[in-house]
C-alpha cells in the first residue's frame, strides 16, 4: 500500500511576502510567516513561496486552477468567472483569454498573479 504524502506548491518569486499576500486574498487563506499561507480548514495544500535571483521568463508548465464555477455551466459560470476575475484585478491579477466550453471542456478564464504566473478561473 502506498504512503499518502501531504503537497505543498512552491512558487519561484521575486517578492515572496508581496506574492504570499496576493495569493492568500485570493484564495481565502491565511499567512503563516511571511512566505506561507495555508487554507485555515486544513483541506488545501500549503504554498510556499521563495526568493530567486531569476525572474519569470517562460509559460508555466504547471498552474493552479481556481475552482470560481464548479458545477455552473454556460452563462451562469461565465459570470462566476468574471466576478472571480473582478475580485482579483484589484488585488493585482492580470485578466487573460477566456476559453469558452467545446466538447470536452467547460469555460475558464486565463489569468496572471502579481508575478505573471499562470493560473486558472475554472
Amino acid at each position: 500500500m502506498a504512503t499518502l504524502r501531504q503537497v505543498q506548491i512552491t512558487f519561484d518569486c521575486e517578492e515572496p511576502e508581496r506574492v504570499a499576500q496576493f495569493w492568500c486574498e485570493a484564495l481565502g487563506y491565511v499567512a503563516q510567516g511571511s512566505t506561507a499561507c495555508v487554507d485555515p480548514t486544513g483541506a488545501g495544500p500549503r504554498l510556499y513561496f521563495q526568493r530567486v535571483p531569476e525572474g519569470k521568463v517562460v509559460k508555466n508548465r504547471v498552474h493552479l486552477d481556481v475552482r470560481a464555477g464548479t458545477g455552473l455551466v454556460g452563462a451562469e459560470r461565465l459570470a462566476a468567472l468574471e466576478a472571480e476575475c473582478a475580485r482579483l484585478i484589484p488585488l493585482g491579477a492580470t485578466r487573460g483569454r477566456l476559453l469558452l466550453a467545446d466538447e470536452d471542456n467547460e469555460s475558464c478564464l486565463n489569468m496572471q498573479d502579481i508575478e505573471g504566473n499562470e493560473f486558472c478561473l475554472d
